[in-house]
């Protein structure tokens, strides 16, 4: 399946209007976003509820890990440098937290609120090496940036 950016971005647009509410929002694009693409296993939100520590949000797939902090893993590397993480083999990443052993390779993009403060992480996981390119951190960041800095 290959992934029309331009539709999903047009439906999570049009699904998301007006609504503020950054767990509704974040709700409503893990269920359209994991359900775009056979290569997303989980897919899922990482919220920044103290400083240093992400907890789960609103996803889609198997469990996720409860809590990561900004030292660990994909997600903490994402968080901490505020810079999407792309990682085509997880084995191969320095502290990858296997929150699911099916995981073979994960895209990781910070979530900004307007004023520029990372205040998530979106994780993409697929069950796939080498699953994700360039394109889809740049479509994903733009999906991001439309519903949650405007």
């Amino acid at each position: 399946m290959s992934l029309d950016y331009p539709s999903l971005a047009k439906t999570i647009a049009a699904l998301t209007h007006g609504e503020t509410d950054e767990v509704a929002l974040m709700a409503t694009l893990a269920c359209e976003i994991h359900h775009a693409d056979d290569r997303f296993d989980w897919t899922g939100f990482y919220r920044v509820t103290e400083p240093g520590l992400l907890k789960i949000g609103p996803y889609q797939g198997g469990h996720g890990c409860l809590q990561i902090p900004f030292d660990k893993g994909v997600c903490g590397a994402a968080a901490r440098t505020g810079e999407t993480q792309l990682v085509p083999d997880v084995d191969a990443f320095p502290g990858h937290i296997a929150c699911a052993s099916s995981t073979q390779s994960e895209i990781v993009l910070p979530v900004r609120n307007k004023a520029g403060d990372v205040i998530a992480v979106l994780d993409i996981d697929s069950n796939q090496p080498d699953a994700f390119t360039e394109e889809d951190a740049k479509e994903l960041a733009g999906i991001l940036t439309s519903v949650f800095s405007r």
